[in-house]
């Protein structure tokens, strides 16, 4: 069941983005809001809350805008594919679209395996800086 529309600063909380962060991805077309307030203003659904969860999950990993917008597009694509109407995608364009989120799914991995380890090599860092401190070397 779908909650009430948000304004702008709810999502804001919700998703640890700034407002406008969140403004400069409506302007880049990756997140348009559902609605509208009676006065104009922007309402967003738990959907674009969503949206804006995997653009922040992106954000981090590396991905351009332009790679964002592709994912989105081709998770948005298969998400309205509907057999029997016309939304219905061929086989092979609904080929195409899983090959294309399959791609960014191995990006991903790759690219969290990346980061952790740097991690790895930044914790073992700083653990050397403490076992130095603690041999009264640095003090």
């Amino acid at each position: 069941m779908a909650g009430e529309p948000m304004q702008i600063g709810e999502v804001a909380a919700r998703t640890e983005l700034s407002l406008r962060t969140i403004r400069q991805y409506e302007d880049s077309g990756l997140v348009v809001p559902s609605a509208s307030s009676q006065g104009g203003f922007p309402l967003y659904t738990d959907a674009d809350v969503d949206r804006l969860m995997v653009i922040r999950r992106m954000k981090p990993l590396g991905f351009t805008i332009d790679e964002t917008r592709d994912l989105l597009t081709a998770v948005d694509r298969l998400a309205t594919d509907h057999p029997g109407t016309d939304g219905e995608l061929s086989p092979e364009e609904r080929s195409t679209l899983i090959a294309r989120v399959r791609h960014y799914e191995r990006a991903a991995a790759e690219r969290v395996a990346e980061l952790r380890a740097q991690l790895s090599r930044a914790e073992e860092f700083a653990g050397s800086l403490r076992a130095r401190l603690g041999e009264g070397v640095l003090a």
